[in-house]
């Protein structure tokens, strides 16, 4: 059992409305806020859509190496047979790559970056750890799409993440455009949580990560805040960083187009957020999903 009260209830058998969340969406207070690489218009606005889209953050030559050794794993078939990499329903192309910070040294460098390191750190006011890490792929023509969902609302109920006090970084690293599926999120949508309707099953990742059924808000809701907010989809080459927010709802179209589409993503969760045990009453996931063994303050590595 936790010790800490369940601020946001979901996975239930009775549908509750959406409220507005509690905490903060910038954490730092005063000069702690100022003292940072994100100007105010900046933080203004992360606060009020839940996101920030950075053009060309990386330059396209920084992209190479991590660009070779994206198309090495997708050579790799002893990669295709860990728990951490998922394949698409019913095909052997990859879908995800969990804990790639872990399997890639290079990558894991790249969470150290003091240009991300600075601005996660700005945001959440305080130091911070890496509580999941993916590639997202999604090859041309058969690359599937991802429910609308809010992170936190899954983070909280099956990994037990207390607060909202992380967010996600995703780096662009083929080029995402109109047609190739990018990432769609709601702005605004952040300052509500929707609670979802549905018992959560054990071992539930298996499926939710080829196909989320359970933690997806329902279309009243949804429609409710896409008509507030409307839907954005950040689009950019290779090098473009998006930063939003962990209960910023989300998620993307099959790609139609001939053009692979993959997207890197670091979540980054403040050290005073530690997971306890999974508000929905299950086992926690596996650490490859929801990092339970070390939350030692990220140091950055140039």
């Amino acid at each position: 059992m936790n010790d800490i009260q369940d601020l946001f209830p979901t996975r239930l058998e009775r549908k509750l409305g959406m409220f507005e969340r509690f905490d903060p969406v910038v954490h730092s207070e005063g000069a702690q806020r100022s003292n940072g690489p994100l100007n105010e218009d900046q933080l203004h606005e992360y606060e009020q859509k839940g996101f920030l889209s950075f053009e060309n953050f990386f330059e396209k030559e920084e992209m190479e190496a991590f660009l070779q050794e994206l198309s090495d794993y997708e050579e790799d078939e002893d990669l295709k047979l860990s728990e951490g990499t998922v394949l698409e329903p019913g095909r052997q192309e990859i879908r995800s790559i969990f804990g790639i910070h872990e399997v890639s040294g290079r990558f894991s460098q790249l969470t150290r970056d003091p240009r991300l390191l600075e601005m996660v750190q700005q945001l959440l006011g305080s130091d911070v750890y890496i509580h999941q890490s993916r590639i997202n792929y999604k090859p041309g023509f058969t690359g599937k799409g991802f429910n609308w969902h809010s992170d936190f609302e899954t983070w909280h109920s099956e990994d037990g993440m207390p607060r909202m006090r992380s967010l996600s970084c995703s780096i662009i690293l083929t080029d995402n455009g109109e047609f190739n599926g990018p990432l769609m999120l709601v702005p605004g949508s952040h300052r509500y949580f929707v609670p979802c309707v549905g018992r959560t099953p054990e071992n539930n990742y298996k499926e939710s990560l080829k196909s989320q059924e359970v933690g997806v808000p329902d279309k009243v809701s949804l429609r409710t805040l896409m008509l507030e907010g409307d839907i954005e989809a950040p689009k950019g080459d290779a090098g473009t960083l998006l930063l939003f927010e962990c209960n910023t709802l989300h998620g993307s179209n099959m790609n139609m187009s001939c053009w692979p589409r993959s997207n890197l993503f670091f979540v980054y969760n403040s050290v005073e957020n530690g997971l306890v045990n999974p508000f929905c009453g299950n086992r926690p996931r596996p650490d490859f999903l929801a990092n339970r063994k070390d939350w030692s303050p990220l140091t950055p590595v140039t």
